[in-house]
Formats: structure tokens, C-alpha cells, sequence
């Protein structure tokens, strides 16, 4: 897989002086030429072997290129606020706008490899991970992004003549550390689990770039001009079609039978009950955050629903049982130009909470294959897709211990009238009705269909939908409470399981 890279890549210092400026021009006309265009991201990842050139690399890139378009993130150790939440949050929050490049000196790659390197972890392990960076890779290209990954690569002598030169000159020595050496001599380990990756990982969509790193000469054109070609092809390209589905189309049950029309929805409080179990279940939800085992966890409560279905009101008994400076909620409407400059589930990821949080999400994620599917704000293709992508959002989030709950709160269609008729006739609810309301009401059945594939496609073990009856609106509240407080329970006494003492000692003074 390396052989090409070992060949002894060599271009002559008088023919690089001569390409170089007219490179650099190209180089900088594409940049201006991206930024106008505002069309796509570039995201350019570079890996490789110690010694092999990745910083040089990356510092000549900003140094060809113009620091207005161009952002450069060196990933790493995760700080504190990163260790709080999934592991690709960090790179999500570095993520490009479109019509700028971002270079990752440090990937989703790193710390995997490093790992399985030195044993920390198992071939299992690993290639769980290089299979979540397939996926990451691929929504970030079916989103539009142009991903360009590069590997630099030594030969084992080359590895070692290019430290020991370094090492030499007085200059230079600082650049080598003893990490260094100690990656040497695990040399071969690293090109076997190096191998193995880029074996993997290598796709159509982002394949792997291996360039020789011992000339700086023949890596800084390669790198260059791969990069000129990538950008200028693109932005060469119209736009590109919708994907074909070829997958039978999305249909009602045949028998009319669903899991809407299956929930009984005659269920209900009287007013006294209501109230009883309100304060009891505010009460539990109180203290199962305020438990020692809860900083080590996080929650997210989504909600989504038919409109009028009483989401707000259902929100506010949680708040209510809860401290303001830990929680947070946010509602989703249609995303800001910012928001638009992103892939899909930037806007979610960036509001993942810290843990010992609660985040609370008035719409979300699942707006794609919702009112985006239903009033055709994306293509067929964009929310057939979205279903993966979005288990797998959840999947990562789940496996970093938060909790995550899904409510979906529905009513009957003459329920909804009723609701929407007695808002029109309240002045202080007139805001909560607008034409937006009755036009999706016309629609009722195609958004029921809507919700029927959604359960069916993203109910999992690790984050079910919650059906909440909510004809009346005691019943319903009650039932979202009851929920959450079980699931948080059921979360921390997880923990507990697990056998890691989580509460913390003092530690002892050394003497």
C-alpha cells in the first residue's frame, strides 16, 4: 500500500523555485474563487508519519494561501469542555462554513490509531471507530463538502535518517523528542495499524492521498497542486442533481394500522390527580439531578409533536423542577444564514450539553424527516439518508453516557381544531396560531405518514420514541415527567453498576 511512497520522490530545488509562484497564484485566485461562490466547504485533514513533513506542510499552506479563507485547527489533546461530550464534537465545532477551507492537523483518525498502537484498545475497537469516520465522511460529502485527506509517508530508514539529521543540527534539535523515538521503534506496529486504516477508510467519496515525505520539494508541489486540481474540479462541476432513489418508495400500512392510530387516546387526569402527581413527579425529577452520580451524565429531552399538542406546557413542569443554571432550551425554527453555511446536524451538535446538564430541544433534528420531507424543503434523497444519519448522531451521543428521551406528543385531528380555534379566540394565545398551523393541518395525512417511518426507522434500544397521548394535556404532561424520571434512574443506577467509584476522594498529600 506504501510502495509508491518509497520510491525516492525527487524534484530539483531549481524546478520548484520556478513552479512555486504561479502555484501560489492559482492557489490564491481558487481560494477567492471558493469564497465567492459560498457553494461548498474544503476540509483537508492531514496525517502521517513523525518526520514526514505534516507540520511543515500545514505551516506552508498558510503561508501560500490567504488567512482570511483558510482555518487551521492543530487537534490536540481534548481539553476538559471536549471530554464532556462525544468525541467528534470537537471537530464539528471546527468545521468550515462553506466558502472557507479548514485544515485538521490531527483528525478523527488520531487518537483511534494511537490507541490500538499502543494497546489500548483491540482490532474491534478500531474498526468501530474507522467505521463511524466512514460515516462522518460521508455525510459531510453528501452535505456538499469537498473532503481531501492527505497521508504522509517515510520508509523505515527514511523515518530514521530524517530524526537523526534533525537531531543533528543545533537548529533543529528542538523538533525531535524523545515521543519520537519511541514512536521509531514501534515503527512497524504503527505501518501495520496504519495500513489497516487507510484500507478501510479510503472510499469514493474520500479517498486517502499518500505522498512521499522525505523531499520537501516533490511534497509541497504534490500537495499543492492536489489540492488546486480537487477545488478547481469542483467548482468546475454544475450543480449537481438530487441522488436517484432506487429503494421501493416509502407507503401507509396497508391495513390502515399504524402506530399513531394504534395509541389510546381516551386516556386521561382529573385536575386533582393531575396535581398530585405533578408534585410528586417534580419532585423525584429534582432530585435524581441533584444525585452525586448525575455530574457524570448529561440528558436530552427532545420533543416533537403535531402542533397544538402541548409541547410547551410539558417542557414547563420539567423547567419547573429544575435548577435555571442547569439547563438549557433550545427551540428550533427554520436555521439562521450561519446555521445554512453548515452541514445538517452542526446546528444540534453545537448545543450538545456539558455534563451534569439538561438540554431540552422544542423541535429538532428530526425537522428533515418531518416538514422538510412534507413540504419538500429537501430532496428525497437528503431525508431517505437522514434516518442513518441521524441513529448514528444519536448512537455517538448515547455511547458517551448522555441520556437521551424522545417524546412525541399527539392529538387527534378534531382535537387540534378544537385547540386551534381556542387559541384564535384568546388574546394572549393568538401568537401560538398562525397560517403556517392551518396549511400543515391540510396535510395532516401525509405528516402522519411522515411520523409513522420515523418511529419505525429511529426507535432504537439506545434512544426510543416515547408515544405520549396527549388529548389531555394532565395525562400528557404526567406521562413525559414519569418517563424522564425513569430513564434518568435507570441511567444512574447503570453507572453504579458499572463498579467505578464516582464519588470522589480527597487525595492524599504526598509526604
Amino acid at each position: 500500500m506504501f510502495e509508491s511512497a518509497e520510491l525516492g520522490h525527487k524534484i530539483p530545488k531549481s524546478d520548484y523555485k520556478k513552479e512555486v509562484p504561479a502555484l501560489r497564484e492559482e492557489l490564491l485566485n481558487v481560494q477567492l474563487e471558493l469564497n465567492e461562490s459560498s457553494s461548498f466547504q474544503v476540509i483537508i485533514l492531514v496525517g502521517g508519519l513523525d518526520g514526514a513533513g505534516r507540520g511543515a506542510t500545514v505551516n506552508l499552506l498558510n503561508e501560500w494561501m490567504d488567512p482570511r479563507f483558510i482555518q487551521t485547527h492543530g487537534m490536540g489533546e481534548p481539553t476538559d469542555e471536549e471530554l464532556d461530550r462525544p468525541m467528534m464534537w470537537r471537530f464539528w465545532m471546527a468545521l468550515p462554513p462553506k466558502g472557507k477551507i479548514g485544515v485538521f492537523l490531527g483528525s478523527w483518525y488520531t487518537w483511534p490509531m494511537l490507541n490500538r498502537v499502543h494497546g489500548k484498545t483491540k482490532d474491534a475497537d478500531l474498526e468501530q471507530s474507522m467505521g463511524r469516520a466512514v460515516k462522518l465522511e460521508k455525510m459531510l460529502v453528501d452535505e456538499g463538502a469537498l473532503v481531501i485527506k492527505f497521508w504522509f509517508h517515510l520508509s523505515k530508514e527514511e523515518q530514521k535518517k530524517r530524526l537523526q539529521s534533525l537531531e543533528k543540527d543545533p537548529l533543529t534539535r528542538w523538533k525531535v523528542t524523545k515521543r519520537d523515538w519511541e514512536h521509531f521503534k514501534k515503527y512497524d506496529k504503527f505501518r501495520e495499524v496504519y495500513e489497516k486504516v487507510i484500507r478501510q477508510t479510503s472510499t469514493a467519496e474520500a479517498p486517502w492521498l499518500i505522498i512521499e515525505g522525505s523531499d520537501a520539494c516533490y511534497r509541497n508541489l504534490t500537495v499543492g497542486k492536489l489540492i488546486l486540481n480537487a477545488i478547481q474540479e469542483r467548482l468546475n462541476k454544475d450543480a449537481q442533481p438530487s441522488s436517484e432513489i432506487l429503494a421501493p418508495p416509502l407507503m401507509p400500512s396497508i391495513d390502515n394500522v399504524n402506530v399513531l392510530k394504534t395509541l389510546d387516546m381516551t386516556q386521561s387526569l382529573t385536575k386533582e390527580a393531575y396535581q398530585k402527581k405533578l408534585k410528586k413527579y417534580q419532585r423525584k425529577l429534582n432530585l435524581l439531578i441533584r444525585d452525586p452520580k448525575f455530574k457524570y451524565t448529561s440528558v436530552i429531552a427532545v420533543f416533537e409533536g403535531n402542533d397544538a399538542a402541548g409541547k410547551g406546557g410539558a417542557i414547563r413542569r420539567i423547567t419547573g423542577a429544575l435548577d435555571a443554571r442547569g439547563y438549557q432550551i433550545i427551540p428550533i425554527a427554520a436555521p439562521t444564514e450561519e446555521e445554512r453555511e453548515q452541514p445538517y446536524l452542526w446546528r444540534f451538535w453545537r448545543h450538545l450539553p456539558r455534563k451534569g446538564r439538561v438540554t431540552i430541544f422544542d423541535r429538532s433534528w428530526y425537522g428533515r424527516v418531518l416538514v422538510e420531507r412534507v413540504e419538500q424543503f429537501c430532496s428525497e434523497a437528503d431525508w431517505m439518508r437522514a434516518y442513518s444519519e441521524i441513529n448514528e448522531f444519536e448512537l455517538q451521543i448515547t455511547r458517551h453516557r448522555m441520556v437521551v428521551v424522545k417524546f412525541w406528543l399527539t392529538i387527534t385531528k378534531e382535537e387540534q381544531l378544537q385547540r386551534f380555534h381556542a387559541r384564535e379566540q384568546t388574546g394572549f394565545k393568538r401568537f401560538k396560531i398562525t397560517e403556517e398551523d392551518w396549511r400543515n393541518r391540510k396535510k395532516w395525512e401525509q405528516y402522519e405518514l411522515a411520523v409513522t417511518d420515523m418511529v419505525d426507522r429511529t426507535s432504537t434500544h439506545y434512544a426510543p420514541w416515547t408515544m405520549i397521548e396527549a388529548n389531555n394535556k394532565y395525562f400528557a404532561r404526567i406521562k413525559v415527567l414519569k418517563t424522564l424520571c425513569t430513564t434518568i434512574e435507570a441511567k444512574l443506577k447503570e453507572l453504579n453498576d458499572e463498579g467505578v467509584d464516582y464519588l470522589e476522594k480527597p487525595k492524599k498529600k504526598k509526604r
